[in-house]
This record gives structure tokens, C-alpha cells and sequence, in this order.
């Protein structure tokens, strides 16, 4: 398709038959005494120094988003190890902690891969996961920021990862959805932000409170309004400015794939410009002309099915060529 709106909008309305969620949980505790969930699919084939994969949700989703249940299921099948994790607050999680995920929250991450680490050693400490990092959108900057802002504290069994579709400038990409044309896009997540912060607030009377007045109405206006006071910074823009990885992907050592498309409606192509971001050897850039944002649907035969996103990450993940 070449109409980046339907890339971006049709896989999320869609019907999707998904797979029967059978996963094991985990709570995996933070050292500012929240506490987070992680979802374990293990294929009985697994064995200790197998391959594992780590999938991160986009902005105001979940461990059963669509696309992450896809790709647990496509792994799984191929033998891999997959853990989702559900961000702060996300998900099975949402009571277990009081201060908000966000788009540079890469401690959290970090977290996430010492106690999937700690899981797969249980049973031998001499044979470590060769694993995946996979992040989609708003969790995509934050695993770019993960690999980059600390390189040599990544441990050895992370070989490699994927970014998909990530805002790596966020004043860029906050300036685009708040363009007049991207206007849907924007209203949508700003009303699923305020129902997840009203959910999340019963559960969590302790959460940080805003103060009174209008609710807002705009991206932008709810991270000012929530998310940056919340974490600790000044207004939006000073988040932004601290949490865009593009800044630390220069040192980035780890083989890292970020995959995007020049039609995404509200994350510039531009931002990806080598005039903006100095890759490293080690970091390759995959453009599509089409794709939108997260869409990748491709036309019939080239893969076994439309999706060609996915069958991206298997490959990068498994080392499998599918078409």
C-alpha cells in the first residue's frame, strides 16, 4: 500500500486473530521501588545458550499489542525464547508502580535484561542466552538510548538489536503529530494518555498529581501537564531534549538495525538524515519508500503472509532468510 495513513491505521483496526496469551509472569523490581512486568513464552525445545528475544511496546500499549503477540508467536515457533515486557505502569503492571514510563526511560530496560539474563542462567551459570533487543516506535528511541548512553556496561549475551519506526528527535516528532495533518493521530494517543493516566491514578492514588485546571488536549500539553513533572524535569521540552537518543547513537557498539519509512506520517524521515545522525559502522539504516508508521503491509506472495514487518525481526532474530 502506498497511502501511509492505511499503512498506519488499517493493522491496527483490522481483526487480528491472535494467539491464547500463555505466557509466565514475572515482576521484576527497580531500584526506586517500582516494579515492573515481564512475560515469558519458553518453546519446550529451548535449551541453555539458545536464542532470546526481548520485545518493548509502543506508546500506550501493552504486552498484547498485536504486533508483539505476532512475533512472540512467530518466534516461539522457531524455537526463540521471547520475553514482553509491559513499561511502568503498562499492562499487567499498571498497580505495581508510581512513576510513568517514557520515552527515555532506558534504566528500565537495562533492568529488564539482567533479570532476563538471570532467568534463562537458572539452571547453568556457564551457558548465556544469545539475545535480541527489539523495540517498536516510543520504545524504539528508548533502546537506542540504552545501547548508546552506556555501552560497556550492556552485557556480553545482548548480541544485537532492532529499532522500529523510533521518534530519535522528540521535539522533531512531537513538532510533526502536532502538524494540522497528523491531527487524528495526535487526539488519539492524547485520549488514550488521559485514560490510561485515570485508570492508573484508582489503582495508584500516590502518583504524581497535576495540578487543577483544563485537561490537555495535545501530546505536548500532557507531557507538560504529567509525564515531565512526573520524572523530574521541567516542561516537555527539557524531557525531550535529555530523552532523544539521537545524540548516543554515534556510540553505539552493538550490530543494530533501525528500520523506518519515508512515508511514517508523524516521525520525519528527515531526523534520520546522515546531516543529523553520525551511524556508526556497526549501525545499518533500512528505509522503505512505504510502511507508514508500523505498517509494513506488503502485497501477497513475497512472504507467508502480509506482514512484512515481522518477518524482518525473524530474520534478524533467528538468522533464517524467509523470502
Amino acid at each position: 500500500m502506498k497511502n501511509p495513513h492505511l499503512q498506519t491505521i488499517l493493522p491496527t483496526v483490522v481483526p487480528q486473530k491472535l494467539a491464547e496469551h500463555k505466557a509466565e509472569l514475572h515482576r521484576v523490581e527497580l531500584s526506586d521501588g517500582d516494579a515492573i512486568a515481564v512475560h515469558e513464552d519458553c518453546p519446550k525445545e529451548w535449551v541453555a545458550g539458545g536464542k532470546v528475544a526481548i520485545l518493548s511496546h509502543g506508546l500506550t500499549d501493552h504486552h498484547r499489542t498485536p504486533l508483539l503477540v505476532r512475533l512472540t508467536e512467530k518466534l516461539t515457533a522457531r524455537g526463540v525464547r521471547v520475553f514482553r515486557w509491559d513499561m511502568r505502569s503498562c499492562g499487567a503492571g499498571i498497580g505495581w508502580a508510581r512513576r510513568p514510563y517514557h520515552a527515555g526511560c532506558s534504566n528500565d530496560l537495562g533492568a529488564v535484561v539482567h533479570a532476563v539474563i538471570e532467568q534463562c542462567c537458572k539452571t547453568t551459570s556457564d551457558l548465556y542466552p544469545d539475545i535480541t533487543l527489539f523495540g517498536v516506535s516510543l520504545s524504539g528511541n528508548v533502546l537506542l538510548k540504552y545501547l548508546g548512553e552506556s555501552p560497556a556496561t550492556i552485557p556480553t549475551s545482548v548480541q544485537r538489536a532492532v529499532a522500529v519506526n523510533p521518534p530519535i528527535n522528540l521535539i522533531a516528532g512531537i513538532e510533526s503529530i502536532s502538524n494540522r495533518r497528523n491531527r487524528v493521530y495526535e487526539r488519539h494517543f492524547t485520549r488514550m494518555l488521559l485514560k490510561h493516566h485515570d485508570q492508573w491514578s484508582r489503582v495508584r492514588p500516590d502518583i504524581y498529581s497535576p495540578p487543577d485546571g483544563p485537561r490537555p488536549r495535545t501530546l505536548e500539553g500532557f507531557d507538560n501537564w504529567f509525564t515531565a513533572p512526573a520524572i523530574g524535569y521541567r516542561d516537555a521540552r527539557e524531557y525531550y531534549v535529555a530523552a532523544s537518543s539521537a545524540k548516543v547513537i554515534p556510540a553505539i557498539r552493538l550490530p543494530t538495525t533501525i528500520i523506518t519509512a519515508q512515508d511514517d506520517p508523524f516521525v520525519p524521515f528527515e531526523m534520520f538524515s546522515s546531516d543529523c545522525v553520525k551511524y556508526p559502522d556497526n549501525v545499518r539504516l533500512v528505509t522503505t519508500h512505504y510502511g507508514g508508521h508500523v505498517g509494513f503491509v506488503s502485497k501477497k506472495g513475497v512472504d507467508p503472509d502480509m506482514r512484512w514487518l515481522d518477518w524482518r525481526i525473524v530474520e534478524l532474530v533467528t538468522g533464517e532468510t524467509i523470502s
